[in-house]
């Protein structure tokens, strides 16, 4: 199991120091302002004709598109760094899951863009406004909870000391994210296939976060090998039910999937605080 663990170390070692480097996050940075510059430019093409035929059929003609397009590359991003995260704690990889959640609820303000006219009105869209507001002040609350959320963490994952039985720990979580990172890539390149051959894309995060449903609960069992008292199981196992109430808030209808985003971190917040209440001095 160590020859497994080490191997699957070896791999991920690399791809993290690489994707924390200053200068892969410049030329990541550069490249989405180029990418949403030249969204802008050939959507104007399209609008004007200038596209030829089978493209212009598939390329949007509002340029609230680009958008959404420059949102949803840096919702990747985010996924990219949440999965390297995961070896980290998963209280830590929650709080990233909520704040791709905020960026979702923001995308998703950006995206009812579309349903209105250029220039920009709002007559005969009252509706679009309210979905408007309702993503936006969810974003907000779940922003704000994410600070109080981040100062009730505190020394939360320094369960176990260094030793043989932390880094297998590590390592162990390490073979989880890999595994994520695969999938990941894969259900991307799939989706990508998809679209260029004019077939039915899927809602990429809505079902990558069903995969991380099942991904937390495989931390949660490899935790509890590592760590199986009841309150180190009982706090990883609701941060896994926070994940499950991320995921079902994606699919809700407007208004619904705020109140659920919110309800997810609320709960996480209130399992945090009894557990640094009542909890936390049980490994001292």
């Amino acid at each position: 199991m160590d020859i497994v663990l080490n191997l699957f170390t070896r791999v991920y070692d690399p791809l993290h120091g690489f994707w924390k480097r200053e200068d892969t996050h410049k030329l990541v940075s550069g490249a989405l302002v180029l990418i949403f510059l030249l969204a802008l430019g050939i959507i104007e093409l399209n609008r004007q004709g200038l596209v030829p035929e089978p493209f212009s059929a598939k390329l949007p003609r509002t340029h609230y598109m680009a958008i959404n397009l420059a949102f949803m590359l840096v919702l990747i991003l985010e996924v990219i760094s949440l999965i390297f995260t995961l070896p980290s704690s998963m209280s830590k990889a929650l709080g990233k899951q909520f704040e791709i959640l905020a960026l979702i609820f923001l995308r998703s303000a950006f995206k009812e863009l579309v349903y209105l006219p250029e220039p920009i009105s709002l007559s005969g869209h009252h509706e679009v406004l309210w979905h408007i507001l309702s993503y936006g002040f969810g974003a907000i609350v779940i922003f704000g909870f994410l600070g109080l959320y981040s100062r009730l963490l505190g020394n939360l994952d320094e369960t176990l000391k260094p030793g043989p039985s932390l880094t297998r720990f590590i390592a162990a979580k390490k073979s989880v994210a890999l595994a994520m990172l695969t999938v990941f890539l894969g259900m991307a390149l799939y989706n990508g296939f998809l679209f260029l051959s004019g077939g039915h894309v899927f809602p990429f995060f809505n079902y990558f976060y069903t995969v991380l449903i099942f991904s937390d609960i495989l931390l949660v069992l490899t935790a509890q090998c590592f760590l199986p008292e009841f309150p180190a199981v009982f706090r990883n196992s609701g941060y896994a039910l926070a994940t499950l109430l991320i995921r079902i808030s994606l699919t809700a209808a407007p208004y619904y999937n705020v109140f659920i985003g919110v309800a997810s971190i609320l709960l996480a917040l209130m399992l945090t605080l009894v557990y640094n209440q009542f909890f936390i001095k049980i490994k001292e």
